[in-house]
């Protein structure tokens, strides 16, 4: 059996209280009565599930009581109770905090439907504090895998931000952890009791992204059967985080720079402008110092979103990272297996800090996810590991005579071969090498690379798609 919830009572009449107690003892709660303000206020302990006050008290009246509950408990809801049945009176209380107004004598079923509700409202709000708490913890930067040199750059960086507003600029490779690291700079700032509205702006179609954005009243445009708060309306008090930002057009580029330059928006078929208090933080796998050399990016916008850069490093330039985080994620995933594994084989590790990792952080964590479901023992052991981490070669390639292969040419190899041997389904070839859908056009343009002829596939589509971090 559940247990109660409390409800105190604060009144100076002896009898009310003796009815509201038992009405609301009736209804299931849990009941604990004062005769004074001065009493209600002295009482410790855990704070109950809502309060029922009466408002004209001797000594400490209602409204003082009030204002000392909302401003000690802002959290418990108050109902006051009053003979008063004045609307000025209800509006003062109101204004003040109080959560709901009953003029006595009070009627029984709505005084039980008032509690009753603002006892939910209080459970709400302790939910969602609880919430609030698991992923400020989640997110915190101790979550952060990784005390190699390059690491601590990134960490004394982000600390740096914390306690400030300033837009940060994230860049590294896809996989990096790129989302991550803009949550802990949220979830560790004074914005953390806001939201934290993640935008990946690669996967808004163009025509919709600054719909989505900045939002539309009804009847902007066909389709637009009822009025929609952008995601920077959506973010007020909190943080935008603008994924792939190297993606967005250029009419949605020159909107974003009007509303970082104002800090409003406004929504599109609206007049009115709409204050904004968001931090933003954007992020990108391109080099956008180079689209802005290409003029596929805007000089002005470039410098409002590069005001304090982060550079998150490849794996393969923070190997010595690779035994912590081979254990995190075994950590992460035990509870997927039904069983703890904690330790890897010397040759199994010697793979895994050999391989080059292309697809950085979330690769390592597929692999490491993956050996963890097949192994059937108590340690990671090489077959427990994808036939392409082969050995040593895989981190000094060869063409099999002595010529060691560039970068590039590996880099054009593997996603020749993802592309043929996923039949042109370039989603799911981009999936199998780690990468966003967006980055595997890029790379195939660069390196003259054409899908087969055939049609669209029903696998590929958008939902499936792994996105950049």
């Amino acid at each position: 059996m559940s247990q109660k919830e409390t409800v105190w009572v604060v009144d100076d009449d002896p009898a009310i209280r003796k009815l509201l107690s038992f009405i609301l003892e009736s209804a299931g709660f849990e009941v604990e009565a004062f005769g004074s303000g001065a009493e209600a206020l002295a009482a410790t302990g855990p704070a109950p599930a809502a309060v029922a006050l009466d408002l004209m008290m001797p000594g400490i009246d209602g409204v003082a009581v009030l204002k000392e509950l909302v401003r000690r408990r802002p959290e418990v809801p108050v109902v006051v109770l009053t003979a008063v049945n004045e609307v000025s009176r209800a509006v003062e209380v109101i204004k003040l905090g109080a959560f709901d107004y009953l003029v006595k004598p009070v009627d029984e079923q709505r005084l039980v439907a008032t509690i009753r509700r603002a006892a939910s409202v209080h459970r709400l709000e302790q939910e969602v504090e609880r919430l609030r708490g698991e992923l400020g913890e989640r997110f915190h930067l101790k979550n952060i895998v990784g005390s190699s040199p390059a690491m601590r750059r990134v960490y004394d960086q982000i600390g740096k931000v914390l306690e400030s507003d300033i837009t940060v600029f994230i860049s590294g490779e896809s996989g990096t952890g790129k989302e991550l690291v803009a949550k802990a700079i949220h979830y560790g700032s004074k914005r953390s009791d806001g939201p934290f509205v993640d935008v990946n702006c690669a996967a808004i179609p163009e025509g919709l992204q600054e719909s989505e954005l900045f939002g539309h009243e009804k009847g902007a445009f066909t389709g637009a059967s009822a009025a929609h708060p952008g995601k920077f309306e959506q973010a007020d008090g909190g943080t935008i985080f603008l994924d792939e930002i190297g993606e967005m057009t250029p009419s949605t580029q020159a909107r974003l720079l009007r509303v970082l330059q104002e800090r409003t928006v406004q929504r599109i078929g609206g007049t009115r402008r709409i204050d904004l208090d968001v931090r933003v933080i954007s992020a990108s796998n391109r080099d956008l110092a180079e689209l802005v050399r290409q003029g596929a990016f805007r000089q002005d916008l470039y410098y409002r979103l590069v005001v304090f850069p982060i550079a998150l490093p490849p794996l393969r330039e923070r190997k010595e990272d690779i035994p912590a985080l081979v254990a995190h994620f075994l950590e992460k995933h035990a509870r997927d297996a039904g069983r703890r594994v904690s330790r890897v084989d010397p040759e199994a590790m010697a793979r895994l800090m050999a391989y080059r990792w292309p697809g950085n952080v979330r690769e390592l964590e597929t692999v490491v996810h993956r050996a963890l479901l097949v192994s059937d023992g108590s340690e990671i052991r090489p077959d427990d590991l994808p036939p392409e981490l082969g050995g040593d070669n895989l981190a000094e390639p060869d063409d099999g005579g002595g010529r060691f292969l560039s970068l590039e040419e590996m880099e054009r190899r593997a996603i020749r071969r993802a592309v043929t041997v996923c039949e042109g389904n370039l989603s799911l070839a981009a999936r199998k090498l780690g990468i966003g859908r967006s980055t595997l056009y890029r790379k195939m343009q660069q390196y003259g690379i054409e899908a087969p002829r055939g049609p669209r596939r029903p696998a590929e589509r958008e939902d499936g798609e792994n996105r950049d971090a």
